[in-house]
Formats: structure tokens, C-alpha cells, sequence
């Protein structure tokens, strides 16, 4: 694009998900590839950015999670603390009253696959405890390093995010991804976590700039090069925002699109509010990809 956004040249090629299997806690295992999966978002909290206090009652955040099952959610992945930014942070103890019950109950439910999202080891101990399966950890494990030691002690699988946020970010986008992706997988080898329990998570909106997501999507493929499958949680942030004018929910739409192109680029699992939505679209991308290898 000649627009001044992309700095690079916009890479269109088609890329084809890798099939991997990944490694879950309590003997569970997810295969990654063939076909989208998709992580159905469930936020416990009053402030969350999208969808804060809807479901913060524990019988109504079953309830959604039944749901977002039932629309074609292959995870559901349960939060106690908002991430948004300026969000006042929790005590472990509230995030955790937050979190267990709901975890417990969904993770009870035949085939039910679930996740934890936390950045603190001891509420992703009690977490995998209550039968959750991964550890989704949006500081990349800088905040809490004893949450690589739990994963490799548990089997857990480990959802390695990148973020821009309490430090100084490399100017190119693709750089500063692969700077520090590529220092918490060292920080998880070492504590011993094996390959197939990992998948990592650019990041998206967390310290970045419209551009600098814009940018990420356009030179997505570069990061096939790290060699461990991706997640993606685009689902309505601000960039979406700023592109189509939208606010909230309204930014399913350009949600969906996003997710179409980051499957065409590799992206193997989509975090997102409205399961349905993404659903039909990745079932689409998937079609257009199985084409494409065919």
C-alpha cells in the first residue's frame, strides 16, 4: 500500500498453517492447522474494555461459556483482571475469587477446553487445579517468571504474548516482536517447558498504535520464522476503531476481517468475543486456504 501505514511492502502471499499439536495439562491436547480454532473470550470483571460486568456474575459466565461452545469456541479463556489500559489492577485474591468457581464449572463440562488468563503463577496454579488446561499470560512471562517453572512442572499449555507495555519498543515492528519472543521462549526453555506446549501471541493493541498494528498484520508472515504456532486477539480494539469508526461491539465486522487475514498469514488460533461471527468467516478463509494447498 502507497498510503504511508506500511512501511514495507505488503506481503499477499497465502500461508498455510503448519499442523502441530499443542500440549495441554491433565492429558488434553489440541491440533493446530487443518483448521482455525478459535478462543472464545470470557472476562469475570466490572471493567473490562468491550464487555466489562456482563458476565461478571458466575452463573451468567457459564452460561455465556455454554454459549460461545455451542456458536463453535474450541477454548474458552477465563480472566479476572482487565487488561485494558489504565484498568486499576486486582489483588491476586480477588482475581481469584473472580476466576476458580467459573473455571471450575466450565472446565467440568464434557470436552470443554480452558484457559487461564493471568500474568501470576499462584492464581495459574489454583487455576490448573480447578481443571484449567492453559496459561494465557499477556506479559509474555516478564512479570512472573515461576509461571514457566509451573507450565513445565504441569504440562500446561503456554500462551506466550508479546507487549509493548514498561518498556522501550525496537521502531520496527517485526524486530521488536521477534526481541522479545524470542527472549521469554529462552525464559521458558530454560525452565524446561517443551515446544509443543508453547504458542505465542503478537500482541495486538497492547502499546501499539493503529500503525503498528496495521503494520504487524501487513508483515505477519515474517514471524513464521520463530517456528511456534500463533495466536491472535484482535478481537474489537481500538485499532478496529480507528479504521472503521466503530466502538464496542459494533466492531465485530472488522474483527472478522482481521481474523480472515491473519489466517491467510498463518495465524492458527483467533481470541475473539463473537465466536459465531469469527466462526463462519474462519470456516470461509479455511475453505479458500484447503483450495489453495489442494
Amino acid at each position: 500500500m502507497r498510503n504511508g501505514i506500511f512501511e514495507s511492502q505488503l506481503d499477499i502471499r497465502l500461508m498455510a498453517t503448519p499442523n502441530r499439536v499443542w500440549t495441554l495439562a491433565h492429558g488434553r491436547s489440541l491440533e493446530l492447522g487443518g483448521r482455525a480454532r478459535i478462543m472464545g473470550i470470557l472476562n469475570v470483571t466490572p471493567d473490562s474494555f468491550s464487555d466489562g460486568g456482563r458476565y461478571a456474575a458466575a452463573d451468567i459466565a457459564v452460561a455465556h461459556a455454554v454459549r460461545m461452545i455451542e456458536e463453535g469456541a474450541d477454548i474458552i479463556d477465563i480472566g479476572g483482571e482487565s487488561t485494558r489500559p489504565g484498568a486499576e489492577p486486582v489483588s491476586a485474591e480477588e482475581e481469584q475469587r473472580r476466576v476458580l468457581p467459573v473455571i471450575e464449572k466450565v472446565a467440568g463440562m464434557p470436552g470443554a477446553i480452558v484457559s487461564v488468563d493471568t500474568y501470576r503463577a499462584e492464581t495459574a496454579r489454583l487455576a490448573l487445579e480447578a481443571g484449567a488446561h492453559i496459561v494465557n499470560d499477556v506479559w509474555g512471562l516478564t512479570r512472573d517468571k515461576a509461571i514457566a517453572d509451573l507450565a513445565a512442572t504441569t504440562g500446561a499449555g503456554l500462551a506466550i504474548m508479546h507487549t509493548g507495555r514498561e518498556r522501550e519498543k525496537l521502531e520496527d515492528v517485526v524486530s521488536d516482536q521477534r526481541l522479545f519472543l524470542e527472549k521469554a521462549l529462552q525464559t521458558a526453555s530454560r525452565a524446561g517447558v517443551k515446544g509443543d506446549q508453547i504458542v505465542i501471541d503478537p500482541g495486538f493493541g497492547f502499546a501499539k498504535d493503529a500503525n503498528e498494528n496495521l503494520a504487524l498484520m501487513a508483515r505477519f508472515g515474517e514471524l513464521a520464522s520463530l517456528g511456534f504456532p500463533w495466536m491472535v486477539g484482535t478481537s474489537r480494539k481500538r485499532f478496529i476503531g480507528s479504521v472503521t469508526g466503530r466502538d464496542g461491539d459494533e466492531r465485530d465486522i472488522g474483527t472478522a476481517a482481521t481474523s480472515v487475514v491473519l489466517r491467510m498469514k498463518g495465524a492458527a488460533i483467533f481470541r475473539v468475543h463473537n465466536v459465531a461471527m469469527n466462526r463462519a468467516a474462519l470456516d470461509m478463509a479455511d475453505a479458500v486456504l484447503q483450495n489453495h494447498d489442494g
